[in-house]
């Protein structure tokens, strides 16, 4: 019965499908996924949906190419938030079980269509965790680059209030106190949207879970030094006027020096600080996400 009025034949039927149905893909809750099925080291909550959702794919409750339930849908269902969500699409789209189709959002992909794209990263301790960073940035740099000069090319008015707004929230994080993690990925994500190619989009979004805790660790050392603070802001600023004057080379050249100096800054961090209790966190963090995933 629905909204009071029974169904009969073939619609009561089709109701009580769509029902089971949903019934089943509720059956996985964050809390009932093991540490083990995750990785290692500390589990956190995108790990916990990324399994749960991996687990209903495999297990084919979601056919291939059905749509999957929307953000706020998964957030009351897994009872997370929107930040939790977008990273666990992000590692389901790396992993090749899901990927997006226009006017359908994001859809489940069929066996022969699930071949993910992988990073061969050995982690063994903090140094090899530092270095498996370095490597991603380097990668990421040439993808920064161009995407920041196509940026230039192509942003519309809109887009370019976005990545000023992208900016501010940044200076606003700073601020408050806040490591400014997600507004620093926020501000590189609206400038992907800006170069009109969602290929770049999907690519950043792929590489930045491997880079949350080096970007932690380089905005924890510049709270140490000013000068650090104040090269970031102004490499940003760089890159955001550039884009604003539709100047790809220097677009380009911004965002290659910005690449360049995150992989220094996160070099600078000295031994006092992986000493230091936070230090010792965001090496366990760092570990974890650059190490093996499964």
């Amino acid at each position: 019965m629905i909204c009071g009025f029974p169904q009969r034949g073939r619609a009561a039927k089709a109701v009580s499908l769509r029902a089971m149905k949903t019934s089943a893909k509720t059956a996985v809750s964050v809390s009932s996924v093991p540490p083990a099925a995750t990785g290692r080291g500390k589990v956190t909550l995108a790990d916990r949906v990324t399994s749960a959702l991996a687990q209903q794919i495999r297990k084919g409750e979601f056919a291939p190419e059905e749509r999957l339930p929307s953000e706020m849908e998964l957030t009351e269902r897994f009872a997370v938030s929107r930040t939790v969500i977008r990273e666990a699409i992000s590692r389901l789209k790396s992993e090749g079980l899901v990927g997006s189709r226009r006017g359908s959002g994001t859809v489940v992909l069929g066996a022969n269509q699930a071949t993910p794209f992988r990073l061969d990263l050995q982690v063994d301790d903090v140094r090899d965790s530092i270095q498996a960073v370095l490597r991603v940035i380097e990668l990421r740099r040439g993808v920064e680059g161009e995407m920041a000069a196509l940026a230039a090319q192509r942003r519309t008015k809109a887009q370019n209030q976005a990545i000023q707004q992208a900016l501010k929230a940044i200076d606003k994080a700073a601020q408050e106190g806040r490591d400014g993690v997600q507004e620093d990925f926020a501000f590189h994500a609206a400038i992907s949207n800006a170069s009109h190619n969602p290929l770049y989009t999907s690519l950043v979004q792929f590489l930045s879970q491997f880079l949350h805790a080096a970007i932690r660790v380089a905005r924890m050392n510049e709270a140490r030094s000013s000068d650090f603070g104040q090269q970031v802001r102004a490499e940003h600023a760089a890159l955001a006027q550039a884009i604003a004057d539709g100047d790809a080379a220097a677009a380009r050249a911004a965002a290659l020096q910005h690449m360049e100096n995150s992989a220094r800054r996160i070099q600078a961090a000295d031994r006092e600080f992986w000493a230091s209790e936070a230090g010792q966190a965001a090496a366990l963090e760092l570990a974890r996400q650059v190490g093996p995933k499964g």
